[in-house]
């Protein structure tokens, strides 16, 4: 089974570096940069392909553009993985296959579960990324969302053992 690791926002900005958004995380599962560089090197050593949800983008855009400084120098890094990822480029997913999300039937299915969502304190971003790992599960891959945040971790789609069939001879 192919592995898919998706990126949220909170450690997309600790990788990028974002001033103000160093860290992500409780204090007893803290994230910092090195601990980000380890983990995706790790998962690219393994093949792992790399998931850039359209709510990550927006929002790690957001966090550059209201940054303190270092804005430019922070949209080209974001912008050079944004690029490498509609190129398809190894290690990333490419960004078209999120598209069935965005249609106007995947729209649809996110209005009616917003309500229901808003109540749990769910915010739209972390609901399509839920999506996006939802979809790669019924894809048939290994899902990890890579993130600070411990209540979206928890819905991470679990991948139960694949059945093997004895054989009789």
């Amino acid at each position: 089974m192919q592995k898919v690791l998706i990126f949220d926002t909170s450690i997309l900005c600790v990788w990028l570096q974002v001033p103000g958004k160093e860290t992500c995380g409780s204090t007893d599962d803290r994230w910092e940069k090195e601990r980000v560089d380890d983990v995706i090197a790790r998962e690219v050593q393994a093949q792992t392909i790399l998931v850039l949800p359209l709510a990550t983008i927006i929002e790690t855009g957001n966090h550059i553009s209201q940054a303190a400084s270092q804005r430019y120098e922070k949209a080209q890094a974001l912008a050079r993985i944004m690029e490498d990822a509609a190129d398809e480029k190894t290690p990333w997913a490419a960004f078209t296959q999120q598209s069935d999300l965005w249609s106007a039937k995947g729209l649809k299915q996110l209005a009616t579960e917003l309500p229901n969502l808003a109540m749990q304190k769910i915010s739209i971003g972390d609901a399509t990324i839920k999506t996006v790992a939802e979809y790669y599960s019924r894809r048939g891959s290994i899902v990890e969302i890579l993130t600070g945040d411990k209540g979206l971790k928890a819905y991470e789609p679990i991948t139960l053992p694949q059945r093997r069939r004895s054989s009789r001879t």
